[in-house]
């Protein structure tokens, strides 16, 4: 990815596209924001009803300025762009300036589309749309001009696939408006899918065909989309209200006609990775989704149950030795304390010189329980005495 831009760089590069693309530009507005510097600069601002421009005119160049400017104003001006780059603000810099009068020319023009927008040929409802993918371009323009090659030479590179029929015109003189008429009528019946009339730049005398009412009429009655294409961005003629499109230059007709040839292949390469995304994640859901299903099968499978069925068994049964054998060595144990218990009374056992078992009724008792005249046995591992307790004493 490429480093950002700083802004004086970013500046830079707008002034060198500003002052490339308006070399010389004619403008009209009213001036305000007057200001004649000491230096002998003259700066002010050019406004119409919606937008202001900053204008400044150099002292080398009021020489050339022949009344005083005044707020209020109506001017036109020829001059250039440019941009203030520590600012990052564009203005025009003045070379001529003229009071705005309206000549011949310009009075017929204004009479004409005052006419023609009063009967609505203006009107946005009644143009028509241009197809998004035209097959079939007609031009009516002149096959000498530069217009020609410079809207093959876009089309080349935007959209090789239309097609181009040229209805070779005459754009320029007395005879340019019933010739621009005709041919407009002709490329009308070819059926084609847009129609661009137009012709390169000139002076408003060199483009006056194209400001003629059977010219416009010609443009409005036609049922193919037609773009007016005439001169540079700077003029506006009355083909550019009848028809269904402006276009800047001829170049720019064909950037509006046809769609770019580079973006349909991002677009394309961009539908082809979603599509492999999309498909990826639906492989790996089913996959997923069967081997949930495989896992269920195999838990609820009969196969499954008798493992844990005989898992369960297995488990009973090493319980059930458990607790038997727990039993036994349990009952072991007690057996041996038994077995314990009775070798220690065991008299055989016990047998000692001067010592005796007493027992009374069968039943091993101390001497300390004996009473006078009870009868006991004393015993001996080998004998049994029967005696009589004539006495007893405590000691």
């Amino acid at each position: 990815m490429n480093a950002p831009l700083t802004v004086t760089a970013l500046n830079t590069q707008i002034k060198s596209l500003l002052e490339t693309t308006f070399l010389e530009t004619y403008v009209e507005g009213e001036i305000s924001n007057l200001t004649y510097h000491s230096s002998g600069h003259i700066y002010f601002s050019i406004k119409d009803d919606k937008s202001t421009i900053s204008c400044v005119m150099f002292r080398g160049n009021t020489k050339y300025l022949k009344f005083k400017l005044e707020v209020g104003q109506k001017i036109n001006i020829r001059g250039n762009l440019t941009v203030y780059t520590p600012r990052g603000s564009y203005q025009l810099i003045c070379s001529r300036i003229e009071p705005s009068g309206q000549g011949a020319l310009a009075l017929a023009y204004e009479q004409l589309k005052k006419k023609l927008q009063e009967k609505g040929y203006f009107d946005s409802q009644r143009k028509k749309s241009l197809p998004k993918y035209p097959k079939k371009i007609v031009l009516v323009t002149s096959p000498t001009g530069a217009a020609i090659e410079d809207m093959k030479k876009v089309a080349t590179n935007r959209w090789p696939l239309v097609e181009f029929i040229l209805v070779p015109t005459l754009v320029q003189g007395e005879m340019a408006k019933n010739d621009i008429v005709n041919s407009i009528k002709y490329a009308d019946s070819l059926a084609c899918d847009i129609m661009i009339v137009g012709r390169g730049g000139g002076s408003i005398e060199d483009l006056w065909a194209f400001n003629e009412e059977i010219v416009a009429n010609a443009i409005y009655e036609t049922n193919t989309p037609i773009i007016s294409a005439v001169g540079h961005e700077v003029d506006f003629l009355i083909s550019d209200f009848v028809a269904d499109v402006r276009a800047a230059t001829p170049s720019n007709a064909i950037e509006i006609s046809l769609p770019d040839i580079n973006e349909h292949r991002i677009y394309l390469d961009s539908l082809h990775k979603e599509f492999e995304n999309r498909y990826k994640n639906i492989l790996y859901t089913k996959e997923q989704n069967i081997i949930h299903l495989k896992r269920m099968y195999e838990q609820n499978s009969i196969e499954s149950k008798f493992n844990l069925i005989a898992s369960e068994i297995k488990i009973l049964k090493q319980s059930f030795e458990n607790r038997f054998s727990n039993i036994i060595i349990s009952s072991q144990n007690s057996l041996n304390m038994l077995k314990n218990s009775f070798e220690l009374s065991n008299p055989k056992n016990k047998e000692k010189k001067g010592f005796v078992q007493i027992s009374k009724d069968e039943k091993i008792i101390d001497l300390d329980t004996l009473k006078i005249d009870d009868i006991v046995s004393l015993q001996t591992p080998k004998y049994i005495a029967t005696a009589k307790i004539e006495a007893i004493k405590k000691q």
